[in-house]
């Protein structure tokens, strides 16, 4: 039996009232007083410095995750991709709390012109030039203005928290640059690149057998060709006189190609020519062939100050990973979490070791 993610996931948690938490005593039922009141109380995952995550909360970012995946997923597949990706969204969800409280703390506000300039960006990247066309992209991420707005000022906080605390102050040392240069060359080098000029003559076959004579035949002419060809014909003029190869409308043209996409036997062939040479004749899949090398590079290794801004890029983005885990280790350890789910609490610290411990009550 299938279910969507909505029925999988849809178990909400209801703590009963603690004995601390117990409304007050009243009549006994019978007795003619008012019902007693009960109240439900919903489960709090874990508190980090006062701010909860509930397993509301955590039900609707697993169906977030899953929503576009889940297609006919079935139960145990579902429960199996829950299990998978639920410690990454604790993680995700902690770090979400400490990096808003910390954008508090430096003040950190998206103001209405703020808001209004990241909307219009929003309509004008996805065409949508009406508030109706607006609404109805809203309506169908199942989201509403304020949703979004909550949702992009989370980020926006969250951002400019890790670009002034974080990526602001990344710095790139010329030997770092330099370092990454010299051990990733291939990544600054342009691959040798083949254009070439495809001439085909086909033998006729039955689609079961190859007649002998037509081989020959076919062979014999493509001979012919080429000797014309050496003898100083364009062999651009021979393809389009005799070619049967689809590439005829162009001129035969082929490429720019990789030598590596070529068959080994084929780049055998052309590996001791250059530009303007032509090819022995060779067996194709479906008959006789020539190319010709119409134009051919070598590898080319951009110089150190040629590459410098993608180097720099690349260094960038290594140590911004690394200095962004830094700075949540740093948070953490600084934070009072209080995981009111051992469950929870053992996904999250298996996911988070090792690191410098956070706080926690009762550890």
């Amino acid at each position: 039996m299938r279910h969507t993610i909505l029925t999988v996931l849809a178990v909400v948690l209801i703590a009963a009232p603690s004995a601390a938490q117990a409304p007050p005593a009243g009549p006994p039922a019978g007795a003619g007083g008012p019902p007693q009141k009960v109240e439900l109380l919903e489960q709090i995952l874990v508190k980090v410095n006062g701010d909860i995550f509930t397993k509301t909360d955590l039900e609707a970012r697993q169906i977030a995750s899953l929503r576009q995946r889940a297609g006919e997923m079935s139960d145990e597949e579902l429960r199996q991709a829950i299990a998978e990706i639920t410690p990454g969204i604790l993680v995700d969800a902690v770090d979400e709390l400490l990096l808003l409280q910390r954008g508090k703390e430096l003040g950190y506000k998206v103001t209405e012109e703020q808001f209004k300039r990241v909307i219009e960006n929003i309509r004008k990247e996805n065409k949508l030039d009406t508030d109706e066309a607006f609404e109805s992209a809203l309506k169908h991420e199942g989201l509403t203005l304020a949703e979004l707005r909550k949702n992009l000022e989370k980020q926006m906080v969250i951002n400019q928290v890790q670009q002034v605390e974080v990526l602001g102050r990344i710095g790139i040392s010329e030997s770092e640059a330099r370092t990454y240069y010299d051990a990733n060359k291939n990544e600054f080098t342009t691959p040798a690149t083949l254009t070439l000029r495809e001439l085909l003559v086909t033998v006729p076959t039955d689609g079961v057998s190859v007649n002998v004579a037509a081989d020959e035949e076919a062979k014999a002419k493509a001979e012919q060709i080429l000797a014309r060809a050496r003898a100083g014909e364009p062999f651009a003029a021979l393809v389009a006189q005799f070619s049967e190869a689809p590439s005829k409308a162009g001129g035969g043209l082929v490429g720019p190609l990789s030598p590596d996409e070529l068959n080994p036997a084929i780049r055998k062939l052309l590996e001791p020519l250059k530009p303007g040479e032509i090819t022995e004749v060779f067996r194709a899949a479906n008959g006789y062939a020539l190319l010709q090398v119409e134009t051919m590079s070598t590898p080319e290794v951009r110089s150190f100050e040629d590459a410098r801004d993608a180097i720099a890029q690349k260094v960038y983005e290594g140590k911004r990973l690394t200095e962004v885990q830094k700075y949540m280790r740093k948070l953490r350890g600084e934070a009072i979490i209080e995981w009111k789910n051992a469950d929870m609490e053992k996904l999250w610290m298996a996911r988070t070791s090792p690191e410098t411990a956070p706080k926690s009550p009762g550890h």
